[in-house]
């Protein structure tokens, strides 16, 4: 037994010193206790139960106890039953002939044998009667007001002649439409209850990190009542939706049915309007996006005061700022939003906004893209007078400089956009030629002043104005950059060109001055601006 003893010993002491070896200092580790001395027998430890009473105050829970302990993250139960009744689920009924609507749900279909497809055959199909089919859609919504105020997307109640709300006490009331706005998808409901309805408010969707975690309720294919949890996997989406699109994207799953629903922060306030999947098979693979709660808390304000959105107007035409703009204007970073456009007699056609300005702050909010100030103008009030920060190049060589400029804004209206469609172009490939022969090409383009033949070819204004591109060699640079024959170059370099000698004299310079690339402003047949940027070489 000694033997033994001192065989353990010196393997203990043999442990030891591999401890203290991983330690970053000399002499003995803290919380480290020496091995018996060689042939020093080590006494037997009782079990903790003989010295430690397991049911007094204040201890843990001991492995194999039958004390009960909860395992994995914290739930999410409390938050849940709290919000549950004030989301609702919302269907639709509408007559239709020759087929359903666009938006009704799509049939579903469950293993055979399966007692879910009686469900879905009764939730979902139309049924025919009198010569009519009624086709019925499913979303999800939220009381915003106990005085039974909803909020929708507005696809899930378009085109319907029937909308019924159903709360999860089994209620159903008729629900009418206070108003719509198809831009953000969004739509303000209206039932009557003879008591107060269970309501949520909204959040700060711009306090919202990514990595927050995140509980989307609502009505996934007739289910309702459905609670899903995941994190905000990004903000600031664009999926081309609309014109405003500035998504929050999720991994809490979202399936069709949950249109409308609410997504919560852990604090029970909604931080988003869930609108949105990208999914190959129709199911949730946890790519969801919600509406913030800023942009949609101002139109539903405007919704429920007007009936109709009221949104602000500046007038004027944006552009991406990319890193090729950004490096040709001098400017510090690719941020803001570039001005290729002033509409005439709009608001900011005072004479303070000049083409080639770049947004970077609108009323003390900063501007990091084009995308940004249509939404932020928009949700400005009409009448306001806001100031705009901007950086301005006024030629090639000076930096740009900052500027404030105040402009008072307008009102939106869709009568007033522009068509912003293209153009036809020429398809007569022996269309009449220059009166004189082409020059030499210049970064891949043809060059020429405009004759009464090409402005007639190419349908330019009488008082044109700038050096007409009657031909794009194939494959160069200029043709990848969307420059087509008809094209008119305004300015190289932030310098108006006069003619064709003047356009080519200015290129030859940015070479000889060590230019890697050229700035062009250029117009289409439409009279709409943009900046490109083409390599020389």
């Amino acid at each position: 037994m000694l033997r033994t003893n001192a065989r353990l010993a010196s393997s203990l002491a043999g442990a030891s010193l591999a401890l203290l070896a991983i330690g970053a200092g000399p002499g003995a580790a803290q919380g480290v206790i020496a091995p018996p001395s060689e042939g020093q027998p080590i006494a037997p430890q009782p079990p903790t139960a003989a010295t430690i009473d397991p049911a007094a105050p204040g201890v843990l829970a001991q492995p194999g106890s039958a004390q009960p302990r909860m395992v994995g993250p914290a739930s999410v139960a409390d938050l849940a039953d709290r919000l549950l009744g004030a989301v609702v689920n919302i269907s639709t009924s509408q007559k239709v002939e020759g087929g359903p609507p666009r938006n009704a749900t799509p049939p579903l279909t469950a293993p055979d044998g399966s007692p879910l497809q009686d469900f879905f055959n009764d939730l979902l199909n139309g049924k025919e009667g009198d010569g009519e089919n009624r086709v019925q859609s499913l979303g999800s919504g939220f009381v915003l007001d106990p005085s039974g105020i909803v909020v929708t997307n507005n696809h899930v109640i378009a085109d319907a002649d029937e909308i019924t709300v159903n709360f999860a006490d089994g209620r159903q009331l008729d629900a009418t439409v206070v108003g719509v706005d198809p831009k953000t998808d969004l739509a303000v409901l209206k039932v009557e209850s003879s008591t107060p309805l269970a309501s949520v408010k909204f959040g700060d969707s711009d306090a919202v990190r990514i990595g927050d975690w995140v509980m989307a309720i609502g009505n996934p294919f007739g289910l309702g009542g459905s609670v899903t949890v995941g994190i905000v996997s990004a903000r600031g989406r664009n999926i081309q939706a609309g014109p405003y699109d500035n998504f929050i994207q999720t991994d809490a799953a979202i399936n069709r049915g949950n249109s409308g629903g609410p997504l919560f922060d852990m604090y029970g306030n909604v931080i988003g309007i869930n609108t949105a999947i990208i999914s190959p098979t129709g199911g949730s693979i946890g790519i969801g996006f919600a509406i913030p709660a800023l942009l949609a808390q101002n139109v539903v304000d405007q919704l429920r005061q007007y009936g109709e959105t009221r949104r602000g107007w500046l007038g004027i035409r944006l552009q991406e700022v990319t890193d090729e703009i950004a490096e040709g204007l001098g400017l510090p970073s690719a941020r803001g939003a570039l001005v290729m456009g002033i509409i005439p007699e709009g608001p900011a056609d005072n004479g303070q906004i000049e083409i080639g300005d770049v947004v970077t702050r609108f009323d003390g909010r900063e501007i990091a893209t084009s995308r940004d100030l249509p939404r932020i103008v928009a949700e400005t009030e009409i009448g306001k007078t806001v100031t705009l920060d901007i950086l301005r190049k006024e030629s090639l060589d000076a930096p740009a400089k900052p500027v404030s400029v105040k402009v008072t804004l307008g009102r939106l209206e869709d009568a007033d956009e522009t068509d912003t469609g293209e153009d036809d172009t020429p398809t007569d490939a022996d269309a009449a030629a220059p009166e004189a022969p082409a020059p030499n090409a210049t970064l891949g383009l043809q060059l020429s002043d405009a004759s009464d033949e090409l402005k007639k070819r190419f349908d330019l204004a009488d008082d044109f104005t700038g050096v007409l591109v009657t031909e794009v060699a194939p494959n160069s640079a200029a043709g990848e950059k969307g420059i087509e024959p008809g094209t008119v170059i305004k300015e190289i370099g932030q310098e108006a060109v006069k003619d064709a000698a003047d356009a080519r004299e200015k290129l030859t310079k940015l070479k000889a001055d060590g230019r890697r690339n050229a700035l062009l402003l250029l117009a289409d047949r439409a009279g709409d601006l943009r900046f490109t940027v083409v390599p020389i070489d």
